[in-house]
């Protein structure tokens, strides 16, 4: 509670001394009633945190070859150490968070930026949302194409623009306007990711014939892509990359950065760049980035809902993270449809998901990296 010092006496000062008093006594009780987490005073929290995913799904140690462990473990080690590196320096959240993922962007172990998955089109297209939590300020970009760090289109939005999201040309001119980098395709193109849109399109063409067979109504071919499970393969969707941060103010920033679903048609969007479905920061309750299966995600405002569920429902972060994606979402999606990052004003983190796996770190004010990748990952 705040020190109320006292102060002379002024005409009529009795009732508003009341008031004071009044206003003083009811502000704790008010945040207790609404679950509220007011960002605390430095020392009363644990020092800066980042915490990073690389997508959920289909995850097990039998599916994965020693090697692209390795890579994956280092690329995520290496995200961690450069937002960490932010942190340490007294910066602030939201640099730590666009450091952090324009790291995994760069790796192709993960579907964001170069090692995005294709549209049915045969084109890389990208999603990224960044926000602060201390003004709640938000950028957003979606089905751009050629931008090396679509986090970073994504900030410039929010910080050089009176709007929140930008799509397709339009969001592309900005970017060039900006000077931001961009890649030609072939910058973008991983062999696994063309394999698998291949696959979905074979998919694809035996779900045709097989709706022709048994007679269904006429039109065109069911887009599938946004069901669970729609991979053939393990990974065939996995990778979307995100990150939170609390900085040495108390200030939380999120981000989260995607190629979307594999073979996705008509200009679909997901909940990555969707302000509330993917990415949530409010330094009052908590910093999201999600992972999944975007249509449920947006469908029940999921990244919001895990902070309103800390201050009208008075959860902690741990059980308002675990209400959503063990209830929420598997309500709606069912189980292996996805799961989140989140952390609090005061430090704690939490990582759930509902699939097999997924890529998942920390880092404290230690430096020290520490990476999971399975479902019981020491």
């Amino acid at each position: 509670m705040k020190e109320f010092r006292s102060r002379p006496p002024v005409p009529g000062g009795g009732a508003v001394s009341v008031l004071v008093l009044i206003a003083a006594l009811a502000a704790p009780l008010a945040t207790r009633v609404s679950g509220a987490v007011a960002a605390p005073a430095r020392g009363e929290r644990e020092n800066v945190v980042l915490v990073v995913h690389g997508g959920a799904g289909t995850i097990r140690r039998s599916n994965m070859d020693p090697a692209t462990e390795r890579a994956v473990r280092a690329a995520l080690s290496e995200a961690l150490r450069a937002g960490w590196r932010v942190l340490h320096d007294g910066g602030e959240s939201i640099d730590a968070v666009e450091a952090a993922i324009r790291v995994l962007e760069d790796s192709p172990q993960f579907n964001a930026g170069r090692g995005a998955v294709f549209s049915s089109a045969g084109r890389n297209e990208f999603d990224a949302s960044i926000m602060r939590g201390d003004t709640r300020a938000a950028g957003a970009v979606a089905s751009v194409t050629g931008i090396r760090h679509p986090i970073t289109a994504a900030r410039r939005v929010m910080e050089r623009t009176r709007h929140v999201l930008l799509v397709g040309e339009g969001a592309e001119a900005f970017a060039r306007e900006q000077g931001l980098e961009f890649r030609p395709p072939e910058w973008f193109y991983t062999k696994r990711r063309w394999e698998a849109l291949e696959r979905a399109r074979e998919r694809e063409r035996e779900r045709e014939l097989e709706r022709r067979h048994d007679g269904n109504a006429p039109g065109g071919p069911r887009d599938a892509s946004v069901a669970p499970g729609a991979g053939a393969h393990p990974g065939d969707h996995l990778g979307t990359v995100g990150a939170v941060a609390l900085d040495v103010h108390g200030h939380i920033a999120a981000g989260t950065s995607t190629g979307g679903l594999t073979n996705k048609r008509w200009g679909r969007v997901g909940d990555s760049p969707i302000v509330g479905a993917g990415t949530w920061a409010d330094d009052r309750t908590c910093g999201v980035s999600c992972t999944g299966v975007g249509e449920f995600f947006i469908r029940g405002a999921l990244a919001a809902r895990t902070a309103m569920l800390m201050e009208l429902a008075g959860l902690d972060l741990t059980a308002a993270v675990r209400r959503v994606i063990h209830g929420d979402l598997v309500a709606m999606a069912g189980e292996g449809s996805g799961g989140m990052i989140a952390l609090d004003a005061r430090g704690h983190v939490a990582m759930e998901f509902n699939t097999e796996g997924m890529y998942r770190g920390t880092i404290r004010e230690d430096g020290e990296p520490h990476v999971w990748l399975y479902r019981n990952d020491d």
